[in-house]
């Protein structure tokens, strides 16, 4: 189902102030809060979505990049970090704020239940052996496209590939590869959380890679090109004139994989506009006889 517009959710105007969506969103909180509404499946979502909204809309940022691109600026299109295309072969999925690890290995239902309750299928299985855990750590790079990495565990080396969009916390199941069982048991499994280092420039939220470019104000005003550090190399991209600092450009198909068949988000660069501190007394000169100028009908 697609997601309403967020100005439609809390039911203010694009172009309305910050107290006015503050207190739209306070309103409809305490109206469809889970404590005054027990039960009712259709409040709760309600309550959700006017917290997914106000989320985006309290914070100037998001608000803009939401402003000028829609859902898919703030994360709307990230689905399934995997980029696996098998709906059982695990992963992580976030529900109401949590992060899950599921992982059918293969052995379907009869296995959930085995590892929940110690049964499946209605008979008393085996004891398992001991689940273990361990960690992997990689960079934002390898965390965008993949990678295997080899990894000592339970006294053997492991090799364990990392599929592409993978995030920081998150964790793969290797089924068999934990301590050993009781007699007729199975071996318990490993579970190997993925910690991924930061970039010096780049940040991420969820499909979306993140960026500020700073450029002079006389670059603001004429327009100028960059060059802009993506994941995939410097790209560069015209900056037009008259752009204003907190601008923010969307260079589409850099960011992160979210589907199987290789789709990416965005990569959205914000423009930072600089105001020069130490100035020349020529260059003092030329903007007060810009200013003055101005005044007289400059601009046209």
């Amino acid at each position: 189902m697609a997601k309403r517009d967020y100005y439609e959710v809390l039911g203010v105007s694009r172009n309305a102030s910050d107290d006015e969506i503050k207190k739209a969103y306070r309103k409809l909180a305490i109206k469809y809060h889970p404590d005054k509404n027990p039960g009712d499946k259709e409040a709760e979502a309600k309550f959700k979505e006017v917290n997914e909204a106000h989320d985006v809309l309290s914070d100037k940022q998001k608000r803009a990049r939401y402003d000028q691109f829609g859902h898919a600026g703030v994360g709307g299109a990230a689905g399934n970090p995997f980029a696996s295309g098998n709906p059982f072969a695990g992963g992580n999925f976030n529900f109401n704020g949590q992060t899950f690890n599921f992982d059918f290995g293969g052995g379907g239902l009869d296995d959930i239940l085995g590892n929940i309750f110690g049964f499946g299928g209605g008979a008393r299985r085996p004891r398992r052996g001991a689940d273990y855990q361990t960690a992997v750590t990689i960079s934002f790079e390898e965390a965008i496209f993949g990678v295997t990495k080899e990894i000592s565990a339970n006294g053997e080396e492991i090799k364990i590939k990392i599929p592409a969009g993978i995030d920081d916390g998150m964790s793969i199941r290797l089924k068999g590869r934990g301590g050993e069982a009781p007699e007729g048991g199975e071996k318990g499994d490993l579970y190997v959380r993925v910690r991924v280092k930061p970039h010096k420039n780049l940040t991420r939220e969820g499909a979306i890679i993140l960026s500020e470019e700073k450029i002079d104000m006389v670059e603001a005003a004429l327009g100028c090109e960059i060059e802009v550090e993506t994941v995939d190399g410097p790209i560069r991209m015209k900056v037009p004139a008259g752009t204003q600092s907190g601008t923010p450009f969307k260079l589409s198909g850099h960011g992160v994989p979210f589907r199987a068949d290789g789709d990416r988000g965005p990569h959205i660069v914000t423009i930072i506009v600089e105001t020069p501190k130490n100035l020349s007394r020529k260059q003092k000169e030329l903007l007060e006889e810009f200013k003055k100028n101005k005044k007289r009908g400059f601009w046209g």
